[in-house]
């Protein structure tokens, strides 16, 4: 099993996480006030996912390791003009300990991008508007593209997490890009 994770700030209520049971995907979303890494770590000690697939810069430019000169973007954000981990600063530095904290248990954490897989599909594009409501035009097209029923969705970061959930199935299946270099950092779309 894997999940994929919108991660947000630490107690906004913005964290979701997604993971499929039998034929539909079933997203959870933190609370207001609650903490976002504890609502993940509780929710990966019930789940026990092998994989997780995190909307979170996981790595630091290589200028910070001696390798280049650029301290704000790693070759991966370049090429998918994503925002800077330094810009995230604080989300950067919580997604990075927490998923050192997962890996010591044997979860394989992996950066993962939707708004660039949005990008690149025609069929969510269309439909994907982080400045309304989610569509019910929306929520069919993402069932049409996953091919499971989902329980019901009602914020943007709740398609980001079914979104972080289907990077990982492409993943495994082959069918994901990798972007960017392996001693930097890669994202995953």
């Amino acid at each position: 099993m894997h999940l994929g994770i919108d991660y947000g700030s630490k107690l906004a209520g913005t964290t979701a996480i997604c993971y499929q049971k039998d034929e539909r995907l079933i997203v959870i979303q933190s609370e207001k006030k609650q903490d976002a890494d504890l609502f993940i770590k509780e929710a990966v000690d019930s789940l026990q996912p092998k994989q997780i697939f995190i909307d979170a810069p996981l790595s630091l430019p290589g200028a910070y390791f001696g390798k280049g000169q650029d301290y704000f973007y790693r070759a991966c954000d370049k090429e998918l003009k994503a925002m800077s981990p330094m810009f995230l600063g604080g989300l950067t530095a919580r997604a990075m300990k927490l998923t050192r904290s997962l890996s010591d248990k044997d979860i394989d954490c992996y950066e993962s991008y939707p708004a660039a897989f949005v990008r690149e599909n025609d069929v969510l594009i269309t439909n994907y508007n982080k400045k309304s409501m989610v569509s019910s035009t929306l929520l069919k097209a993402l069932e049409e593209l996953v091919g499971l029923k989902i329980d019901s969705i009602g914020s943007y970061h709740q398609i980001d997490a079914v979104l972080c959930w289907l990077i990982g199935r492409r993943y495994f299946a082959g069918e994901a890009k990798i972007i960017g270099e392996k001693e930097e950092g890669q994202i995953i779309v």
